[in-house]
């Protein structure tokens, strides 16, 4: 009977410290993260962080916020950046065409253009993040003749080329998705008009594209350097005809992005 019960008490710390270990091994799976950008992107990727530093020592606050939290909370998530597209061969362009363009109406398992498609991306990133550049708030009037595969800046195709993003990443149900609300230009660098039709984008994406529950989520720059208007604040900008985020701004965006990702990862977002 002693021996039964030294056996069963053997048993459980067996189980126990199995059962912590199995909660160890998990919880510092590598997850990894992929941030696709150009400019715009690049400075909230280094907020305060000198481009300098960057280059030397390859630090952003973006990156550190992610080994401090990864260092607190015994997690292992690995966060990286690349410009995409490049700028040669596929060209400096960001827009939704371009992504469609790349991932959609030339996915697959070879590259386009030296560009991954998402059945390359999905198998390396846990989770992709990609956002477009204030050019392409140069949105024009619809026309009657709406088409997917031109590159007009318009909500009318732009809205075609979204919803065959959403369902192109929505065949990679174990990965996710973070898309940024469009960037836009200051006040002196873009017609009224235009801005007005990006808000127009803005709030369809926000209100009727996104869908709660799936594997997309939207970060709202837009809402951030705007704050309700329909320009980049000159405040929040790198100068008074220059609508990249200055590095103050910069700095405050950092950590909401970072939070804004870690939050999608652990499933505290809809």
């Amino acid at each position: 009977m002693a021996f039964f019960n030294n056996s069963m008490r053997h048993l459980f710390v067996f189980l126990i410290v199995f059962l912590f270990i199995s909660c160890e091994s998990n919880q510092n799976e590598m997850k990894k993260i992929i941030f696709l950008h150009h400019s715009t992107g690049k400075n909230i990727w280094l907020g305060k962080t000198n481009r300098y530093i960057n280059k030397l020592i390859k630090r952003s606050d973006v990156r550190e916020y992610f080994k401090k939290f990864n260092k607190q909370n015994h997690t292992n998530y690995l966060i990286t950046e690349r410009n995409f597209p490049k700028e040669t061969p596929y060209g400096w362009k960001n827009n939704p065409y371009d992504y469609y363009n790349i991932w959609v109406k030339n996915a697959g398992d070879k590259p386009y253009m030296e560009e991954p498609t998402l059945e390359i991306l999905t198998k390396e990133y846990d989770v992709i993040i990609f956002k477009h550049c204030y050019p392409a708030s140069r949105i024009l009037p619809d026309t009657i003749a709406p088409n997917i595969d031109s590159e007009t800046k318009s909500i009318e195709n732009y809205k075609l080329q979204y919803n065959a993003l959403k369902k192109k990443m929505h065949e990679f149900p174990n990965n996710k998705f973070i898309v940024w609300t469009p960037a836009v230009f200051v006040k002196n660098q873009i017609t009224e008009d235009e801005a007005k039709r990006t808000q127009q984008f803005y709030n369809w994406m926000i209100n009727e594209w996104d869908e709660k529950g799936d594997n997309i989520f939207i970060w709202d720059f837009y809402k951030y350097e705007t704050e309700g208007g329909i320009y980049m604040l000159d405040k929040y900008a790198d100068g008074p005809s220059n609508s990249h985020p200055g590095r103050d701004f910069s700095a405050r965006m950092s950590p909401l992005l970072s939070k804004f990702i870690i939050d999608a990862m652990e499933d505290r977002l809809e």
